[in-house]
Protein backbone atom coordinates (compact mmCIF):
# COMPACT_ATOMS: atom_id res chain seq x y z
CA UNK A 1 0.00 0.00 0.00
CA UNK A 2 1.37 3.40 -0.95
CA UNK A 3 1.67 6.48 1.23
CA UNK A 4 -0.77 8.33 -1.06
CA UNK A 5 -3.82 6.51 0.38
CA UNK A 6 -3.86 8.30 3.75
CA UNK A 7 -3.47 11.62 1.91
CA UNK A 8 -6.56 10.84 -0.17
CA UNK A 9 -8.47 10.30 3.04
CA UNK A 10 -7.86 13.91 4.04
CA UNK A 11 -9.47 15.47 0.97
CA UNK A 12 -12.91 16.07 2.43
CA UNK A 13 -12.69 19.79 1.69
CA UNK A 14 -12.43 19.04 -2.01
CA UNK A 15 -15.65 17.06 -1.88
CA UNK A 16 -14.14 14.01 -3.52
CA UNK A 17 -12.90 12.01 -0.53
CA UNK A 18 -14.36 8.80 0.78
CA UNK A 19 -15.95 9.58 4.14
CA UNK A 20 -17.06 6.08 5.23
CA UNK A 21 -17.54 2.50 4.10
CA UNK A 22 -20.81 0.71 4.89
CA UNK A 23 -20.85 -3.06 4.49
CA UNK A 24 -23.55 -5.68 4.31
CA UNK A 25 -22.87 -8.89 6.24
CA UNK A 26 -24.43 -12.11 4.89
CA UNK A 27 -23.00 -13.02 1.51
CA UNK A 28 -20.77 -9.94 1.49
CA UNK A 29 -18.37 -10.40 4.41
CA UNK A 30 -19.38 -13.90 5.53
CA UNK A 31 -20.32 -16.80 3.27
CA UNK A 32 -23.68 -17.43 4.91
CA UNK A 33 -26.40 -16.83 2.30
CA UNK A 34 -26.43 -20.59 1.72
CA UNK A 35 -26.78 -21.16 5.47
CA UNK A 36 -30.05 -19.26 5.58
CA UNK A 37 -31.54 -21.26 2.73
CA UNK A 38 -30.40 -24.57 4.21
CA UNK A 39 -32.02 -23.64 7.54
CA UNK A 40 -35.24 -22.60 5.81
CA UNK A 41 -35.35 -25.91 3.94
CA UNK A 42 -34.79 -27.88 7.14
CA UNK A 43 -37.32 -25.96 9.21
CA UNK A 44 -40.04 -26.29 6.58
CA UNK A 45 -39.23 -29.97 6.09
CA UNK A 46 -39.94 -30.37 9.80
CA UNK A 47 -43.29 -28.68 9.21
CA UNK A 48 -44.05 -31.10 6.37
CA UNK A 49 -43.29 -28.80 3.44
CA UNK A 50 -40.74 -28.89 0.62
CA UNK A 51 -39.38 -25.55 -0.54
CA UNK A 52 -39.13 -24.88 -4.25
CA UNK A 53 -35.53 -24.03 -5.11
CA UNK A 54 -36.72 -21.12 -7.27
CA UNK A 55 -37.92 -19.39 -4.08
CA UNK A 56 -34.33 -18.98 -2.96
CA UNK A 57 -33.94 -16.00 -5.29
CA UNK A 58 -37.07 -14.42 -3.81
CA UNK A 59 -35.94 -14.58 -0.19
CA UNK A 60 -32.23 -13.82 -0.55
CA UNK A 61 -30.98 -10.55 0.85
CA UNK A 62 -34.21 -9.43 2.46
CA UNK A 63 -35.31 -9.03 6.06
CA UNK A 64 -36.53 -12.12 7.87
CA UNK A 65 -40.04 -10.72 8.14
CA UNK A 66 -40.27 -10.59 4.36
CA UNK A 67 -38.57 -13.88 3.52
CA UNK A 68 -40.25 -15.87 6.29
CA UNK A 69 -43.61 -14.30 5.50
CA UNK A 70 -43.24 -15.24 1.86
CA UNK A 71 -42.40 -18.85 2.69
CA UNK A 72 -45.35 -19.18 5.07
CA UNK A 73 -47.69 -17.87 2.40
CA UNK A 74 -46.14 -19.96 -0.38
CA UNK A 75 -46.29 -23.22 1.57
CA UNK A 76 -49.39 -22.63 3.68
CA UNK A 77 -47.43 -23.81 6.72
CA UNK A 78 -49.29 -23.70 10.03
CA UNK A 79 -46.86 -21.44 11.89
CA UNK A 80 -46.77 -17.78 12.84
CA UNK A 81 -44.13 -15.35 11.66
CA UNK A 82 -42.85 -14.94 15.23
CA UNK A 83 -42.57 -18.71 15.75
CA UNK A 84 -40.81 -19.21 12.43
CA UNK A 85 -38.36 -16.38 13.12
CA UNK A 86 -37.27 -18.08 16.34
CA UNK A 87 -36.68 -21.39 14.56
CA UNK A 88 -34.74 -19.78 11.73
CA UNK A 89 -32.52 -17.74 14.04
CA UNK A 90 -31.79 -20.78 16.21
CA UNK A 91 -30.92 -22.90 13.18
CA UNK A 92 -28.67 -20.21 11.77
CA UNK A 93 -26.89 -19.69 15.07
CA UNK A 94 -26.20 -23.41 15.25
CA UNK A 95 -24.55 -23.29 11.84
CA UNK A 96 -22.37 -20.27 12.46
CA UNK A 97 -21.27 -21.74 15.79
CA UNK A 98 -19.96 -24.74 13.87
CA UNK A 99 -18.33 -22.80 11.03
CA UNK A 100 -18.32 -19.24 9.76
CA UNK A 101 -16.39 -18.90 6.50
CA UNK A 102 -15.40 -15.37 5.52
CA UNK A 103 -15.73 -14.25 1.93
CA UNK A 104 -12.41 -14.03 0.04
CA UNK A 105 -10.80 -10.67 0.69
CA UNK A 106 -13.06 -9.76 3.63
CA UNK A 107 -10.48 -9.99 6.40
CA UNK A 108 -7.89 -8.11 4.36
CA UNK A 109 -10.33 -5.31 3.45
CA UNK A 110 -11.55 -4.85 7.04
CA UNK A 111 -7.97 -4.77 8.28
CA UNK A 112 -7.05 -2.17 5.69
CA UNK A 113 -9.99 0.08 6.53
CA UNK A 114 -9.13 -0.14 10.22
CA UNK A 115 -5.45 0.53 9.63
CA UNK A 116 -6.19 3.71 7.70
CA UNK A 117 -8.88 4.93 10.10
CA UNK A 118 -11.77 4.83 7.62
CA UNK A 119 -15.11 5.02 9.48
CA UNK A 120 -16.80 1.69 8.83
CA UNK A 121 -20.29 0.41 9.63
CA UNK A 122 -21.90 -3.01 9.34
CA UNK A 123 -25.44 -2.68 7.97
CA UNK A 124 -27.40 -5.93 7.92
CA UNK A 125 -30.98 -7.13 7.63
CA UNK A 126 -30.11 -9.87 10.14
CA UNK A 127 -31.28 -9.52 13.74
CA UNK A 128 -28.99 -8.15 16.47
CA UNK A 129 -28.59 -11.58 18.07
CA UNK A 130 -27.14 -12.89 14.80
CA UNK A 131 -24.90 -9.89 14.16
CA UNK A 132 -23.36 -10.11 17.62
CA UNK A 133 -22.51 -13.78 17.06
CA UNK A 134 -20.92 -13.04 13.69
CA UNK A 135 -18.94 -10.12 15.09
CA UNK A 136 -16.95 -12.49 17.27
CA UNK A 137 -15.41 -13.86 14.06
CA UNK A 138 -15.36 -10.68 11.97
CA UNK A 139 -13.96 -8.55 14.77
CA UNK A 140 -16.20 -5.94 16.36
CA UNK A 141 -13.23 -3.56 16.57
CA UNK A 142 -13.40 -3.08 12.79
CA UNK A 143 -16.75 -1.29 13.02
CA UNK A 144 -17.57 2.10 14.50
CA UNK A 145 -21.26 1.24 14.20
CA UNK A 146 -23.43 -1.79 13.49
CA UNK A 147 -27.06 -1.64 12.35
CA UNK A 148 -29.37 -4.67 12.67
CA UNK A 149 -32.58 -5.31 10.76
CA UNK A 150 -34.63 -5.41 13.95
CA UNK A 151 -33.32 -2.02 15.09
CA UNK A 152 -34.81 0.09 12.31
CA UNK A 153 -38.45 0.75 11.41
CA UNK A 154 -37.95 -0.21 7.77
CA UNK A 155 -35.14 -2.42 6.57
CA UNK A 156 -33.68 -3.15 3.13
CA UNK A 157 -34.70 -2.39 0.36
CA UNK A 158 -35.77 0.78 2.20
CA UNK A 159 -32.88 3.28 2.50
CA UNK A 160 -33.42 3.77 6.25
CA UNK A 161 -30.62 1.41 7.43
CA UNK A 162 -28.01 3.17 5.31
CA UNK A 163 -29.26 6.64 6.13
CA UNK A 164 -29.23 5.66 9.82
CA UNK A 165 -25.64 4.40 9.53
CA UNK A 166 -24.43 7.53 7.73
CA UNK A 167 -26.11 9.75 10.33
CA UNK A 168 -24.58 7.69 13.13
CA UNK A 169 -21.12 8.17 11.65
CA UNK A 170 -21.77 11.85 10.96
CA UNK A 171 -21.06 11.55 7.23
CA UNK A 172 -22.75 12.43 3.94
CA UNK A 173 -24.44 9.35 2.39
CA UNK A 174 -23.27 10.53 -1.03
CA UNK A 175 -19.67 10.20 0.20
CA UNK A 176 -20.18 6.67 1.49
CA UNK A 177 -19.19 3.54 -0.38
CA UNK A 178 -21.58 0.66 0.24
CA UNK A 179 -20.60 -2.93 -0.45
CA UNK A 180 -23.53 -5.30 -1.04
CA UNK A 181 -24.17 -8.73 -2.55
CA UNK A 182 -27.90 -8.65 -3.37
CA UNK A 183 -30.27 -6.54 -5.43
CA UNK A 184 -32.26 -5.81 -2.26
CA UNK A 185 -29.25 -4.33 -0.52
CA UNK A 186 -28.13 -2.45 -3.61
CA UNK A 187 -31.58 -0.87 -3.91
CA UNK A 188 -31.42 0.29 -0.29
CA UNK A 189 -27.97 1.81 -0.68
CA UNK A 190 -28.81 3.55 -3.93
CA UNK A 191 -32.04 4.96 -2.51
CA UNK A 192 -29.92 6.40 0.31
CA UNK A 193 -27.74 8.14 -2.29
CA UNK A 194 -24.61 6.07 -1.66
CA UNK A 195 -21.99 4.89 -4.15
CA UNK A 196 -22.43 1.11 -4.46
CA UNK A 197 -20.00 -1.71 -5.06
CA UNK A 198 -21.94 -4.90 -5.81
CA UNK A 199 -20.35 -8.30 -5.26
CA UNK A 200 -23.13 -10.65 -6.42
CA UNK A 201 -23.48 -13.85 -4.39
CA UNK A 202 -26.63 -15.85 -5.18
CA UNK A 203 -28.17 -13.82 -8.01
CA UNK A 204 -26.67 -11.57 -10.71
CA UNK A 205 -26.77 -7.78 -10.35
CA UNK A 206 -26.85 -5.56 -13.43
CA UNK A 207 -24.50 -2.62 -13.88
CA UNK A 208 -25.98 0.87 -13.48
CA UNK A 209 -25.05 4.44 -12.69
CA UNK A 210 -23.42 4.89 -9.25
CA UNK A 211 -22.97 1.13 -9.17
CA UNK A 212 -19.79 -0.86 -9.77
CA UNK A 213 -19.85 -4.64 -10.18
CA UNK A 214 -16.95 -6.81 -9.04
CA UNK A 215 -16.67 -10.57 -8.77
CA UNK A 216 -14.93 -10.68 -5.39
CA UNK A 217 -13.82 -8.51 -2.49
CA UNK A 218 -10.33 -9.42 -3.62
CA UNK A 219 -10.83 -6.68 -6.23
CA UNK A 220 -11.69 -4.06 -3.61
CA UNK A 221 -9.17 -2.09 -1.59
CA UNK A 222 -8.96 1.42 -0.20
CA UNK A 223 -7.38 2.87 -3.32
CA UNK A 224 -10.21 1.34 -5.38
CA UNK A 225 -12.86 2.91 -3.12
CA UNK A 226 -11.18 6.31 -3.18
CA UNK A 227 -11.08 6.03 -6.95
CA UNK A 228 -14.84 5.51 -7.12
CA UNK A 229 -15.42 8.72 -5.18
CA UNK A 230 -12.98 10.66 -7.33
CA UNK A 231 -14.77 9.49 -10.50
CA UNK A 232 -18.15 10.37 -9.01
CA UNK A 233 -17.01 13.82 -7.97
Amino acid sequence: MTSTVPALGTRTAEGSALQAVLLDMDGTLVDTEGFWWDVEVEVFAGLGHVLDDSWRHVVVGGPMSRSAGFLIEATGADITLAELSVLLNEGFEDRIDRALPLMPGAARLLGELSAYGIPTALVSASHRRIIDRVLTSLGAHHFALTVAGDEVRRTKPDPEPYLFAAAGLGVDPARCAVIEDTATGVAAAEAAGCQVVAVPSVTPIAAAARRTIVTSLEEVDLAFLHGLMTEMG
